[in-house]
């Protein structure tokens, strides 16, 4: 997404890129740029990609209990999310090289401050796919050509903006679909046994991410208004705050209607969904739609929400 605000005269620092953190203290001068173009130093934009397929991990029925092999999937999600969310930005900033160069928030990004050249940055993007690829055979075959068939909505995702006031929609459809391999990673199927449950389940993560990218969104609005880029956060304008709420409660909604076709409905689960309806209620009544930090602030929050929503349906096997 674009940056806030955007700068003819960058007298103060709007960068989104955090200064003597431990990527300045702990990496090598060399590598510092490739992580900082993975936004390793930002990690919640790999707690969301991760979430949905710890949901997927979650929800999958085991007759026999929880096993060590769950936790070990659990950690290969963990890796490949880092991975492949890193693959997806360096994605977005080759894409978006030129749009960045002109927001004071995004012009020291390692390719248009000229720290990664385009060509260095195609060359990590291969070695992060293959990276990820390693991590992803270590599934069933069904989760390997699921994860393979993900690609084809990550490389289209930073185009959307351009092309649609929903690229939030997109995104919904990109970082969910880790929770059909987290279903498959167990049961070794998708859409077979539990159609529409799972897809039940899909939806309401595609409308769980319209709710907090829409919120970030609203961080960059006067930049993408002035640089051409759609988002949700315009389309809606000032109506926003009833849209996001929407989409919390259309996620609820979608999450508790799942875990009963499931049967994970238990009273821990709905104890734990109750949670997360109240945090994300909570989002929306106290969000300053026109103030960057507090929109930043509630939308990192969201890994309270994705994490609630594991435990709902980890606890409803039992």
């Amino acid at each position: 997404m674009r940056g806030w605000p955007i700068c003819n005269a960058m007298t103060v620092s709007a960068s989104d890129i955090p200064k003597g953190n431990w990527i300045d203290r702990l990496l090598p001068a060399a590598s510092r740029p490739y992580a900082r173009l993975m936004r390793l130093d930002r990690p919640i934009g790999t707690w969301l990609l991760l979430l949905p397929c710890w949901w997927g991990l979650a929800a999958a029925p085991r007759p026999d209990g929880f096993a060590w092999t769950d936790l070990w999937y659990a950690a290969l999600f963990g890796v490949g999310a880092i991975v492949m969310r890193g693959a997806g930005c360096v994605v977005n900033d080759i894409i978006d090289a030129d749009y960045d160069a002109l927001v004071a928030r995004t012009a020291d990004r390692p390719i248009p401050s000229g720290a990664v050249s385009r060509r260095q940055a195609a060359a990590f993007l291969l070695l992060l796919l293959l990276v990820g690829l390693a991590i992803l055979v270590q599934f069933n075959w069904t989760a390997v050509w699921l994860g393979i068939a993900s690609l084809a909505l990550v490389f289209p995702y930073p185009l959307m903006k351009r092309i649609t006031w929903w690229p939030q929609a997109w995104l919904g459809l990109t970082f969910n679909w880790g929770l059909w391999l987290g279903w498959a990673a167990v049961t070794g199927e998708i859409l077979v046994a539990a159609a529409l449950p799972t897809l039940v389940l899909y939806v309401a993560g595609i409308a769980w991410t319209l709710a907090y990218d829409t919120i970030y969104a609203h961080q960059d609005k006067v930049d993408d208004a002035l640089i051409g880029v759609k988002s949700t956060a315009r389309y809606f304008g000032a109506a926003s705050k009833p849209w996001v709420m929407g989409f919390f409660i259309a996620t609820v909604v979608l999450i508790g209607a799942a875990m009963m076709l499931l049967d994970v409905a238990q009273p821990a689960s709905w104890v734990f969904l109750a949670l997360a309806a109240a945090q994300a209620a909570r989002q929306v009544a106290t969000w300053s739609m026109d103030d960057p930090h507090d929109c930043l602030a509630k939308f990192r929050s969201n890994r309270w929400f994705g994490l609630l929503i594991v435990a709902a349906l980890a606890f409803g096997h039992y």
